[in-house]
């Protein structure tokens, strides 16, 4: 809100500030939506005068109107795709991970989540050459692994350096200290006056379930608003920074058996993107994992692709995504 005080547009002389002031117009709000006939007998005041201040304010502090087409131009200037290393799920993706939205990862142990994450935050530091803040909330981040990782991305060591520098690992057990380095990278990111190449391109928590369970069992009430408290702070941190922001979720049974994410209905409005990972065995050789769409709003749902982890851990194509049946097309 805007103080009127002397000297803010031509005009405003403190004569007039003052009589505003006893009329108990005090900001550039109260002036322009005021009858200014009235006012203008009130204070004693020129008609003309206020009428060219008010014209004066209105240019300076009104915002100017902008269409659909616009707002549409400015966001894909704004917007980022972020390769996750594998060319099936990059395609399931419609291209990567786009910046400005959420992504999660659900799937039950074994299904490749970690390994998914390992892999996409590795690519964007090696390949891409962006700073990747990855959040171990379970404790399943290895560092020869991501070692592994990196040496099978590039093979000069001042590279791998490099590509490790980028990759700031941070592990929190506990949801209040997990909503704290979330508000401290908002923090830092708003004292930046550097450029874009310096600043954190994509935030993976791995995972939201470990941290968020334990408050949603005895105090619903509370754990239910820390989870939103959560799901905003990210929301926010992927909107106002143009950060790729990616979860991973485990799963539970319905009462018919099918799997679904786990943390309820009032956490499926947070993701943007949910990708199911599941993990079949196979007699043949080695186990199959399949990505399957369960919400976008590029891609129809129920779209799938099967893919490999690598003997070193990278993320390998197998098929070309599945079409879904009739009827699948759609969000959930």
């Amino acid at each position: 809100m805007v103080i009127l005080r002397e000297g803010i547009c031509p005009g405003a002389t403190a004569q007039l500030i003052q009589a505003l002031k006893e009329q108990n117009v005090k900001t550039v709000v109260n002036l322009v939506s005021a009858d200014i006939e009235d006012l203008a007998q009130k204070c004693s005041i020129s008609y003309k005068t206020l009428v060219a201040v008010r014209r004066v304010l209105l240019a300076q502090y009104s915002p100017f109107p902008s269409n659909g087409a616009d707002l549409y131009e400015e966001l894909l200037g704004s917007t980022a795709i972020l390769s996750t290393g594998s060319q099936s799920l990059d395609k399931l993706l419609d291209s990567g991970l786009y910046t400005g939205e959420l992504t999660e990862f659900v799937g039950a142990p074994g299904s490749g989540k970690t390994q998914v994450c390992l892999s996409l935050a590795v690519n964007i530091a090696c390949e891409l050459k962006q700073k990747v803040l990855y959040i171990d909330s379970r404790g399943g981040l290895s560092s020869s692994r991501l070692l592994q990782l990196i040496q099978s991305q590039v093979d000069s060591m001042e590279e791998q350096s490099e590509a490790l520098q980028r990759i700031e690992v941070v592990r929190v057990f506990e949801v209040h200290c997990l909503l704290d380095v979330l508000q401290d990278l908002r923090a830092s990111s708003a004292r930046q006056a550097t450029g874009a190449h310096s600043s954190v391109k994509a935030v993976v928590v791995d995972s939201a379930t470990a941290v968020l369970s334990p408050v949603l069992g005895g105090h619903q009430v509370e754990g239910i608003s820390l989870m939103m408290q959560l799901a905003r702070e990210l929301k926010t941190l992927a909107r106002e920074l143009g950060i790729a922001v990616i979860v991973t979720n485990s799963v539970v049974r319905d009462t018919g058996g099918d799997v679904k994410p786990a943390l309820g209905c009032s956490w499926s409005y947070v993701p943007n993107v949910r990708i199911l990972l599941q993990r079949e065995p196979d007699t043949a050789g080695p186990a199959k994992r399949s990505a399957t769409i369960l919400k976008s709003s590029r891609q129809p749902t129920r779209i799938s692709v099967e893919f490999d982890i690598t003997s070193c851990g990278t993320l390998g194509s197998r098929t070309a995504p599945s079409q879904p049946s009739t009827g699948d097309r759609g969000n959930t």
